[in-house]
């Protein structure tokens, strides 16, 4: 196959074609899988304009890479923060099969990662949602939230700019959702919270989440910066992808660390343990927090499930 042969699976086609809880149930399989397909932790490329982040994966199923560059001058020019790509390589002869818009693949991937979480972690009826973002993650977790729990039917949206905030309201009401544009008071009376920022610095106290909630937190994903504080991450039951990459990535985990108020035995489990069985709310008046950084055997699960999707 030469490079003009090989397929480019667009945005517009993964949303067709792939529905959420399809995307979810794929990850699912990943992380209940023997044994994880292998992805060493991210590279790191710091640019002019940004920085560049290599993602490989390799399993029975395939070989990929995500491309992924950050840009935080972006949304000014009316463009996405993060830009990216998606290699697949075929099992066997790793021959191209596949290039697949990056973009679109991360928000379906991390939206469907949370999305699993909720389906183990959150209160069986949960109702009220609360998301920090309105962007492209935020409008994926909003997706994936109502596809594992469509008991939720209250919304609200917590973002520093109005305009895209009510953009996404305005999706939510058009899923017969109830969505009120709010602030970060707004914790107190949900049921399940998603942050989606590109903060640095915790969005809300810990110590105003309702008893019960569950929380999302996908945002940040180096060593400095936090979506989440310390109140929070010390009062919740802490479950992250994979201890290597929460314990080398995550600041919501490294910063208490650091100042001596968690340690790495404050991560409850791992997004696999919780699948294959391991039981962590034990009472509904526990939080539990699902703290994401991206790995990337995830991107490859949606990959194959996006390419056996165009296929069949």
């Amino acid at each position: 196959m030469t490079p003009a042969e090989i397929p480019f699976i667009s945005a517009a086609e993964l949303s067709e074609r792939l529905p959420m809880v399809a995307v979810v149930d794929a990850v699912e399989r990943a992380f209940a899988a023997e044994t994880l397909a292998e992805a060493p932790l991210r590279s790191h490329v710091t640019t002019a304009d940004g920085e560049l982040l290599l993602m490989p994966a390799t399993g029975p199923d395939g070989t990929g890479v995500k491309l992924v560059a950050l840009n935080p001058s972006n949304p000014a020019r009316g463009l996405p923060f993060l830009q990216a790509v998606y290699v697949l390589f075929a099992p066997g002869s790793l021959a191209p099969v596949a290039v697949i818009d990056g973009i679109a693949l991360t928000a379906l991937r991390t939206g469907a990662v949370s999305g699993l979480a909720t389906r183990y972690l959150a209160l069986p009826g949960a109702e009220r949602l609360v998301i920090f973002g309105a962007g492209v993650q935020a409008t994926s977790h909003l997706d994936a939230m109502v596809a594992v729990r469509p008991s939720i039917g209250a919304v609200t949206v917590v973002s520093r700019t109005r305009e895209p905030a009510e953009r996404l309201a305005e999706r939510g009401r058009a899923m017969g959702l109830r969505v009120s544009v709010g602030d970060r008071s707004s914790v107190s009376e949900a049921d399940v919270v998603c942050t989606c920022t590109t903060s640095e610095k915790p969005l809300f106290d810990g110590a105003t989440l309702k008893p019960g909630a569950h929380v999302n937190a996908v945002g940040s994903y180096q060593p400095h910066t936090r979506e989440l504080d310390t109140a929070t991450m010390r009062r919740g039951l802490v479950v992250v992808e994979t201890r290597e990459a929460a314990l080398a990535e995550a600041g919501e985990l490294l910063i208490p660390i650091a100042d001596g108020e968690l340690s790495a035995d404050d991560v409850d489990a791992d997004l696999s343990e919780v699948v294959r069985g391991k039981t962590v709310r034990s009472s509904p008046e526990e939080v539990t927090v699902f703290k994401s950084v991206g790995v990337a055997f995830e991107d490859l699960a949606v990959a194959r499930a996006a390419m056996g999707a165009i296929q069949a």
